[in-house]
């Protein structure tokens, strides 16, 4: 079974490398043999070691992680030592040996030995789906804009991956498929805002729902003002392409005994581009707007692969896409507009538009699909990235049972994110003068749990919520392991993976 790769926008010569338009699983007459060789028990299968070259190899090779040389057919890989083995060294193996692989200009590997890389016989499929996620996710650059004087080859057509243990292989299979869908958030943030309008993010949405059998939905700017969707409309009403919000539901015919009687709400921040509004982006910092939309592009890779995988549980996404533009319509600091849920919000600052539109979507997801649980991703807040950097997204919940599910998940996808507090006092803080509260305090003090603090008044008591805040993880300006310079697609895996736990 084959996956299509996605697709980043760089432009390094190191990562002119043309990469591959298809990475598929299964056996191949013409397979180059993988074998991984740790640092601290560094030695060639029986049948290897006598090959032509392989001693003197052998006596140079570090075995360090992702090192590789090939002889003939044959290539070691480096697993680093076994001591050290976690599955975050198996994504940087992995990682390391499509770019290796796309180097030699190889069709087709099979990994031997594969067993090695899990931690113990019950964890190989876990392991291969960390080694498939990461072949996948590294195997991406955006070349859709490509024009006639780019400088980068052709992709080379297909990469045939195998591994000779079956579980593993069949973890690899999976972990490709959540790659491909780490790879549509990453194509759908990087397209620019002159392609992709809240329109387009609708028809992209359509695609995906006919595509998977799931069911799509649009309330439009008439309807969602007819609403009260005060937050939504207010934000994108100053742009020609008006607001909407988009429904994304997947409801198997089977659904587990776990899950009989849950519905997860998935909703995602979709602002197409970002120029701060009145309050204006200064000092070059609209470059790079069309990111604000990662929250939403994650929800979608995420909808892409609970649908491809299958799971059977009733979840439902939610994405408030709008362009926050200048014009002679556009909101203004001391507006004070009323929400969907009735709630007033004096604006003090109208750069903090992310909060507007995720608090109709909630409100609305409260009162219309009986949520049982809710994750909210976005890139909300300059101060999360100021005191968590781009180690790790923050996030809030007050609920123990959801709360497990975020750190589990995060735990096994690698995905980190750190709680931060979410008390009655940061609430009163956003209490407003002339409104019921405000979108953004004036004062720095608590910024990344202001944001978190806003959205607690538009989510019912009661209903399980968490706050995922990934503007430090959503995108990079350099390159790592597994992604180049450009949106990560950071989410898609925590949020599957809480679906699964669901399920």
């Amino acid at each position: 079974m084959g996956f299509r790769i996605g697709v980043a926008d760089v432009r390094l010569t190191y990562h002119l490398r043309p990469m591959y338009t298809r990475i598929s699983t299964g056996p191949s007459r013409s397979a180059l043999t993988a074998i991984p060789i740790f640092s601290d028990a560094p030695a060639l299968p029986a049948r290897h070691a006598r090959a032509p070259g392989a001693a003197e190899a052998m006596r140079t090779f570090k075995g360090e992680v992702g090192e590789t040389v090939t002889l003939g057919h044959m290539m070691m890989v480096g697993a680093g030592r076994r001591a050290d083995l976690t599955l975050a060294t198996v994504r940087t193996l992995g990682a390391r040996l499509v770019r290796a692989l796309d180097r030699v200009g190889a069709t087709a590997v099979r990994l031997e030995s594969a067993a090695s890389l899990a931690q113990g016989r019950d964890r190989r499929f876990e392991a291969g789906q960390a080694f498939g996620e990461a072949i996948a996710i590294a195997n991406w650059r955006m070349d859709a804009f490509d024009g006639t004087a780019t400088k980068r080859e052709p992709r080379r057509p297909r990469l045939s991956v195998d591994a000779d243990d079956r579980e593993f292989a069949d973890g690899m299979a999976r972990g490709l498929s959540i790659g491909a869908s780490v790879n549509e958030a990453r194509r759908i943030a990087a397209t620019p805002p002159n392609v992709c309008t809240p329109d387009w993010v609708a028809a992209q949405c359509r695609a995906l729902a006919r595509a998977y059998g799931m069911r799509c939905s649009v309330i439009p700017y008439a309807k969602a003002k007819a609403l009260g969707m005060g937050g939504l409309t207010a934000v994108g009403r100053g742009s020609a392409h008006k607001p909407c919000l988009v429904l994304l539901e997947h409801r198997p015919r089977s659904i587990s005994r776990p899950a009989r009687g849950r519905h997860l709400v998935l909703v995602g921040k979709t602002i197409t581009y970002d120029t701060g509004g009145y309050s204006l982006k200064v000092n070059n910092g609209m470059k790079g707007m069309k990111y604000d939309k990662c929250g939403g592009a994650a929800v979608i890779g995420a909808m892409h692969a609970i649908a491809s995988l299958r799971l059977p549980l009733h979840v439902t996404a939610l994405l408030p896409a709008a362009e926050n533009m200048v014009s002679d319509d556009s909101y203004r600091p001391d507006d004070i507009i009323t929400m969907h849920n009735g709630v007033t919000v004096e604006v003090t600052n109208t750069d903090a538009e992310g909060r507007l539109v995720l608090a109709d979507a909630l409100s609305w997801a409260c009162r219309e699909l009986e949520p049982t649980a809710i994750v909210d991703m976005a890139t909300l807040t300059g101060g999360v990235v100021t005191a968590l950097g781009k180690f790790s997204a923050g996030y809030f919940c007050v609920d123990d049972g959801l709360r497990e599910r975020v750190e589990e998940a995060a735990r096994a996808t690698g995905e980190k994110v750190w709680q931060l507090p979410l008390w009655p006092e940061h609430r009163e803080y956003m209490r407003a003068q002339h409104a019921d509260i405000i979108n953004s305090n004036p004062s720095r003090e608590a910024h990344p749990i202001q944001g978190a603090a806003f959205l607690a008044y538009f989510v019912d008591a009661g209903v399980p919520w968490a706050h995922v805040d990934i503007a430090g993880v959503s995108s990079s300006e350099t390159p790592s392991d597994l992604c180049v310079p450009g949106p990560t697609g950071w989410g898609v895996r925590l949020l599957t993976s809480i679906a699964e736990r669901m399920a």
